[in-house]
């Protein structure tokens, strides 16, 4: 079983829910912004790849965090901003029957999943 974690609207979300139909593999979808972030989830990330993996320092909602904040950011911090503002998790991530996957790339998609 497959399940895909992230936001309806994110572009990547988009490309990867399309990369998943194309490969004909089903998934359920989890939406950040319906359903909330599952802590329980949200822990397992954190522990297994880091807040750095975790958390997009690349997007708008992480520029929009004071500077300090984003300076002082720990995996407790990473948590707690996370499950304030799902727009914080790299997205999408794949949980999947032989493990999980944080971002969108094909080729890892590809040896992972198929």
């Amino acid at each position: 079983m497959i399940t895909l974690y992230g936001i309806p609207n994110c572009d990547t979300v988009k490309k990867a829910r399309a990369w998943l139909d194309d490969q004909g593999l089903a998934y359920a979808f989890h939406d950040f912004k319906k359903a909330g972030v599952p802590t329980e989830r949200l822990d397992q990330w954190l522990t297994q790849f880091g807040w750095e993996r975790v958390i997009n320092r690349r997007g708008t909602s992480w520029r929009r965090l004071p500077a300090e904040d984003r300076e002082a950011m720990d995996t407790w911090r990473a948590r707690d901003a996370a499950l304030a503002n799902p727009s914080l998790i790299k997205r999408p991530v794949v949980e999947h029957d032989g493990g999980m996957l944080i971002g969108f790339d094909a080729d890892a998609w590809q040896e992972a999943l198929t």
